[in-house]
């Protein structure tokens, strides 16, 4: 049995976990993928601004959505260290996979881990509304998810944070509980990493722009197109699952093409049992005779909008970051 399953509404000891060593990380692979992403995404945002018509542009807009995908997919390795065996190449290809994003890796290794700490949490609970809780405002969240409004927040947020860290932490962001969960792996040293980050992001982009004269309007929209495809999908894997910090999450059925292009991202409460298993091996964790809920019906579902809650809450014991153990 790979993962206990914790009763609703007990406390959840996260475990340590330390990387199998019949499943090495695919450290070549995942050079060529990221090497191959970035030529790729670049050819595309040259060709993006070379076409005219503005259809045109849309197609290459949604062709470069589902490249983005798996390069999210390759930084979600890295916030793990799950990329490169090496921290070092994990952490600087890492950044490049950041860089296309746009998101400063050391707020993504930040965020993402204090989701898996209180995964199905209150402060992680979109799909489900308390008695008494504005519905309005937890219908618009959820919605805008849906539609595309979660990506622009990232690049947003982390050029404020960069700025002014300590507001965008303690004032903003205190306002859920635990107070900033998403941002406390970053303090110290770790913010002007954070800002050496932004200000690479920044410098690559009017660099390309001088470079291949891409036209800014056009690289919006191949944007636009890529927000919409990876907010709309950014909760199929939690949505409407028990309230549970390992186990809240589903196994999803889905195409071969799919799996490849999301690098076995549909395999996500396998991933929360085991974060240090590399992407290539998630498909192991599960029997084969295990039911999975389709991908499409569980992305439809999440249109009929939230859910009243009926669960207790899991409690976190342990902050500590679910990383591979090198």
């Amino acid at each position: 049995m790979l993962s206990e399953e914790i009763p609703y509404g007990t406390r959840h000891e996260l475990k340590a976990f330390s990387t199998p060593p019949d499943m090495p990380i695919p450290d070549r692979l995942n050079l060529i993928l990221i090497l191959s992403i970035w030529a790729g995404a670049l050819a595309l945002l040259w060709l993006g601004s070379l076409v005219k018509p503005w259809y045109a542009v849309i197609l290459v807009g949604i062709a470069f959505s589902y490249l983005m995908l798996t390069n999210y997919a390759l930084l979600h390795e890295a916030s793990h260290e799950n990329l490169q065996l090496s921290p070092r190449r994990n952490y600087w290809l890492g950044v490049m996979a950041g860089v296309l994003f746009p998101m400063p890796f050391s707020v993504m290794r930040s965020t993402h881990q204090g989701h898996h700490v209180h995964n199905r949490t209150d402060v992680e609970m979109f799909d489900l509304y308390y008695p008494g809780e504005n519905r309005l405002v937890q219908t618009v969240r959820w919605y805008g998810i849906l539609c595309g409004l979660f990506w622009p927040l990232v690049p947003v947020g982390a050029v404020l944070f960069s700025i002014s860290p300590r507001v965008i932490r303690d004032k903003y962001l205190a306002r859920f509980k635990p107070a900033g969960y998403l941002m406390n792996g970053i303090q110290h040293s770790g913010i002007w990493s954070v800002r050496m980050e932004m200000l690479l992001i920044i410098l690559f982009f009017f660099t390309l722009h001088w470079l291949l004269k891409l036209h800014w309007l056009h690289t919006l929209v191949l944007y636009g197109c890529f927000s919409v495809n990876w907010s709309t999908r950014q909760y199929v894997g939690h949505a409407f699952s028990k309230r549970d910090i390992m186990e809240g999450a589903w196994n999803l059925r889905h195409t071969r093409l799919m799996s490849l292009i999301l690098l076995n991202g549909e395999w996500d409460k396998n991933h929360h049992r085991r974060p240090d298993v590399s992407w290539y091996y998630l498909p192991r964790l599960s029997s084969p005779a295990e039911v999975r809920p389709g991908y499409l019906k569980q992305y439809l579902r999440q249109w009929l909008g939230p859910r009243p809650n009926t669960e207790p809450a899991p409690v976190v014991s342990s902050p500590e970051p679910l990383l591979a153990g090198k």
